[in-house]
């Protein structure tokens, strides 16, 4: 008799997060489709995995239906840094909603389980700290972040009626600040622009006075959460924070940043953007009770990957994205 391998579709797979979890997923032997329209997603993310036969990448863009048999769903497509889904606020709208919409169209016709990748974004500039599942948030609806915060949480909503209305399988996980290998040199996230910028010799962009806070969770810690939070009991719906509890000062961060390079690049100050919460990180009480889960790498190990994954790449050359860094936002 042959033996049952579960079908996982992954959307957004061949973004930073997505790739790291295809790679999980085809390492622990399940059958892996990676749907991605290629806009913040790259091949070269998922380049490796293209030769093995558990693996399938196809260029979709999930606010259209897509009709196929899998036996779980993990919707983590969306562009997910300021820069990225400011620059077609109403596209990124359409991708968090019309996609929650389209996959759990789909997760309810084959009866497939289904997690949604939501955001610690959902809390807004929390007046709440450290941020609990049950807080409602503090979110700006009509401000140039809110494609992304509010197209969130109205996939949190969507996903929650389908599953009092349907019964459906659902999963609900609130990421926040997340780094590692992969990660777009040009995507305007805290972590890259400063390693990047530290490596180019290039001043470190602060913005504000560099107070507001920030916790940082290394990818590997962070697709462990999600994959327990798939397999976890059917009454584990979520929502779950995933991130690191340890807070740093963006100031901090750049200082770490600049020791780990050993650069000579000095801290510039800017206008704090519009809407940029003060305070940003995670109670997860309810991970450790639910997933026995909690973040492993600390900060300064991390750092110390994804720098070696930034100098291979400036080394290379790869990515023209390299030549032309914005500030980053965090």
């Amino acid at each position: 008799m042959k033996a049952f391998r579960k079908r996982i579709l992954v959307t957004g797979g061949a973004g930073f997060l997505g790739s790291h979890l295809c790679e999980r997923l085809v390492g622990e032997g399940f059958d892996v489709l990676c749907v991605d329209n290629y806009f913040t997603g790259a091949r070269d993310n998922i380049v490796h995995l293209l030769a093995n036969p558990r693996f399938e990448a196809m260029r979709h863009d999930v606010t259209f239906p897509l009709y196929l048999e899998v036996d779980e769903i993990y919707n983590l497509a969306c562009p997910a840094s300021p820069i990225h889904y400011q620059f077609d606020p109403v596209q990124t709208t359409k991708t968090s909603v019309h996609g929650a919409i389209n996959m759990l169209g789909l997760a309810k016709r084959i009866k497939a389980k289904i997690l949604q990748a939501s955001t610690s974004e959902v809390y807004g500039d929390p007046t709440v700290h450290p941020q609990k599942e049950d807080y409602w948030g503090n979110v700006n609806p009509v401000g140039t972040r809110s494609c992304y915060d509010e197209g969130k949480r109205c996939a949190e909503t969507l996903f929650f009626d389908y599953y009092r209305q349907h019964r459906m399988r659902i999963k609900v996980a609130r990421i926040f600040n997340t780094y590692g290998p992969r990660m777009h040199p040009n995507d305007g996230r805290v972590v890259s622009n400063f390693i990047v910028q530290a490596l180019r010799g290039e001043p470190i962009t602060v913005f504000g006075e560099g107070r507001q806070t920030r916790s940082f969770c290394y990818v590997d810690d962070l697709i462990d959460g999600l994959v327990r939070l798939m397999d976890s009991a059917d009454e584990t719906t979520g929502p779950i924070n995933i991130g690191n509890p340890g807070e740093f000062t963006i100031v901090e961060l750049a200082r770490k940043v600049i020791d780990l390079t050993g650069s000579r690049s000095k801290l510039v100050y800017e206008k704090l953007p519009a809407d940029d919460p003060m305070q940003r990180c995670p109670d997860i009480t309810l991970a450790r009770e639910k997933l026995q889960w909690e973040p492993k790498v600390p900060l300064q190990e991390g750092l110390r990957r994804t720098i070696a994954y930034f100098e291979e790449m400036l080394r290379a050359g790869t990515h023209t994205a390299l030549q032309s860094l914005s500030a980053g936002r965090g």
